[in-house]
This record gives C-alpha cells, sequence and structure tokens, in this order.
C-alpha cells in the first residue's frame, strides 16, 4: 500500500514555501523610489537595494524554488 498520494513530502513544501518568502522579500525590495509627483525624477530608484541586493534575493528565491521542486524525499516507498 502506498503511504500517500503526494507528489511531494514535507521537506519539499517547506523549501517551496521558504522559496515565496524569499521572491517575495526580493520583490518587496525592489518597490518603492518613485517620484512623489510622477514627474519628477528621483535617483533613488538606481540606488544598491534596488540593482544588487533585490535580484540577487529573488534569484536566490527562484534557486530554492527549483530545489524544492527537484529534491527528493525520503520517506518516499515505491511499492510495485
Amino acid at each position: 500500500m502506498a503511504k500517500k498520494d503526494f507528489a511531494f513530502g514535507k521537506e519539499n513544501f517547506i523549501l517551496i514555501a521558504i522559496a515565496i518568502a524569499v521572491i517575495v522579500i526580493g520583490f518587496v525590495l525592489m518597490s518603492g523610489g518613485g517620484s512623489e509627483d510622477g514627474v519628477t525624477f528621483n535617483p533613488e530608484i538606481f540606488g544598491a537595494r534596488r540593482i544588487i541586493v533585490a535580484p540577487v534575493v529573488t534569484i536566490v528565491g527562484f534557486i530554492l524554488m527549483v530545489v524544492g521542486i527537484l529534491k527528493n524525499s525520503k520517506n518516499e516507498e515505491v511499492e510495485e
């Protein structure tokens, strides 16, 4: 008998949840910095947080997502 009918194990779901949180944090770090009136230029949009940190955090989140999807769970039992 098969224990579960799920494609992923508990570890996979935890990694995927962490990855989603990291991706959201990356997008939040990218937000903001626009001008208040929509016409004037705000140089804050080219800050290190938006140009370097936020994309790196987001890419790490996507890598964690791939790891969470591809990771084999240890408690899988294959019965034929």
